[in-house]
């Protein structure tokens, strides 16, 4: 019968992480608290994202919303602006909506089956698995980046980690290697070789305490694994914008709930449309999106920005308000406002850069 590589893992695989991990490991807020709500935050706010950038976020979060109950109470639009520059907006939404049910089904105590904490909006089985090994001692596994590009080297398992059958096989694995005693520190550990050693260009297999056995190593692969497909370029977009003045307030509108960004502010505007002037982009989408009409003036400036699937080029122009009254056509709320109180808004990083020099330049 064919035995898995797992099967046959010593205890020497295990032990040598975990060594290595207790004597090289960050010193990272979250790993100083057994606090589910403290490791659930850190989960949510570290898929995607640089520890570096996370951090003061954590500190930040947890000042202003102490405990799940005080998340939940809080208005959205308040919880959206805590979290604004990190990106990837959904997961924050899902965490309100899972602290609000925390509150009312939990009496806000973070649940411990692993099937009620799978249930909550936003956590899927890698954030269940961290949360519920790090903070509640379950032997459950962890399968994110890092883990899998150690799984891969160390076994030399040549499936293609994006496809479903190799994210079945990745993650049968991780759980026939989880211990059942401390998986939380194990889980770390792999997690931390694979960000601080076993690294995706320029692995440092000098000071890795997994080298002796490693399959990768032996026959010089490491940059062969893991297996990924080519992935192919980005789309572009053009997108035109304007910043609408009456007075001395500016126009700002809201994005849908439920879309990219959903419930952010923005400056009013839309896709470049195939042989339209930018200008002619600005005074359309004003009007498809608001039912006003603009004259579009000077360039105010140009904002280059990459979302995970697509990039765009955002040009923004200064626009004079001239007729109608604004209505929701495609937004879910506007706001004429002053310079002063715009800062008071969550807006998209792009849209923030913005913000940014419109306040440097006092308008």
């Amino acid at each position: 019968m064919h035995q898995h590589p797992a099967m046959k893992l010593s205890k020497r695989f295990r032990n040598a992480l975990v060594e290595w991990y207790s004597q090289n490991k960050r010193d990272l807020p979250w790993r100083r608290t057994r606090s589910t709500y403290h490791i659930w935050l850190s989960e949510i706010m570290l898929q995607q994202t640089r520890v570096e950038t996370v951090i003061p976020y954590y500190t930040r979060f947890l000042q202003r919303f102490p405990t799940i109950e005080a998340l939940a109470k809080a208005d959205l639009q308040e919880v959206l602006k805590m979290w604004e520059g990190l990106g990837y907006y959904s997961r924050v939404r899902n965490m309100h909506k899972a602290a609000k049910i925390i509150t009312e089904e939990f009496s806000g105590r973070f649940p411990e089956s692993f099937r009620e904490i799978l249930d909550l909006p936003g956590i899927g089985r890698y954030s269940a698995g961290a949360i519920s090994s790090i903070a509640l001692d379950q032997a459950r596994p962890v399968l994110d980046g890092n883990v899998t590009r150690v799984l891969s080297r160390y076994f030399g398992i040549e499936t293609d980690a994006s496809t479903t059958a190799g994210k079945n096989e990745f993650w049968k694995l991780a759980e026939e290697i989880v211990p059942v005693e401390n998986p939380g520190t194990y889980n770390q550990a792999i997690m931390e070789l694979g960000a601080l050693v076993c690294l995706p260009r320029n692995p440092n297999c000098r000071v890795c305490p997994l080298s002796t056995g490693c399959q990768a190593k032996r026959t010089d692969r490491q940059h062969e694994l893991p297996v990924r497909k080519r992935r192919s370029a980005s789309p572009h977009f053009n997108i035109g914008a304007g910043l609408v003045w009456k007075d001395d307030k500016l126009l700002i509108t809201r994005r849908n709930e439920d879309g990219l960004l959903g419930g952010l502010w923005q400056f009013p505007g839309g896709k470049q449309e195939k042989g339209e002037s930018i200008l002619r982009c600005v005074q359309r989408e004003i009007e498809e999106e608001l039912g006003v009409k603009v004259l579009v003036r000077d360039h105010f400036m140009t904002v280059k920005h990459a979302y995970t699937h697509f990039r765009i080029t955002l040009q923004i122009f200064n626009c004079q308000w001239s007729s109608g009254e604004p209505e929701c056509k495609a937004c879910t709320d506007y706001r004429w406002v002053d310079l002063e109180e715009i800062d008071d808004f969550p807006f998209p990083r792009a849209n923030k850069r913005v913000v940014e020099k419109l306040l440097a330049a006092g308008g």
